[in-house]
């Protein structure tokens, strides 16, 4: 595996945990989440969202209202629901586990 494969892998695995701390934060709408994304380095390729923001919906960790945009069409504007919170918290949690387990490497055994 090639490096920049290896990197796209990792944050393919990180996307979801990204996208729920966006939404947590303000509810907003794919190309706000992608510019966020974008903005963190951690957007793979710009197809990758749409699934995914539908995969999680479908889990109900997020849901969607759609809001009439005055310059162009209506849009979907995403907000983490309670489920979304709970799953929020324990990929932040797990996140935190595995980043100390890769730290703990550093020290002596």
């Amino acid at each position: 595996m090639n490096e920049e494969n290896f990197r796209s892998q990792m944050k393919k695995g990180i996307l979801e945990l990204c996208v729920l701390k966006i939404v947590q934060v303000q509810e907003c709408y794919a190309s706000n989440i992608s510019e966020r994304l974008k903005k963190a380095d951690l957007l793979v390729v710009e197809g990758t969202l749409y699934p995914l923001l539908t995969r999680m919906k479908n889990a109900g960790w997020i849901q969607y209202r759609w809001e009439e945009s005055k310059s162009g069409p209506p849009r979907k504007y995403y907000q983490i629901t309670e489920e979304g919170i709970s799953i929020l918290q324990k990929l932040e949690k797990e996140w935190d586990s595995l980043t100390q387990s890769i730290q703990s490497l550093n020290q002596p055994s």
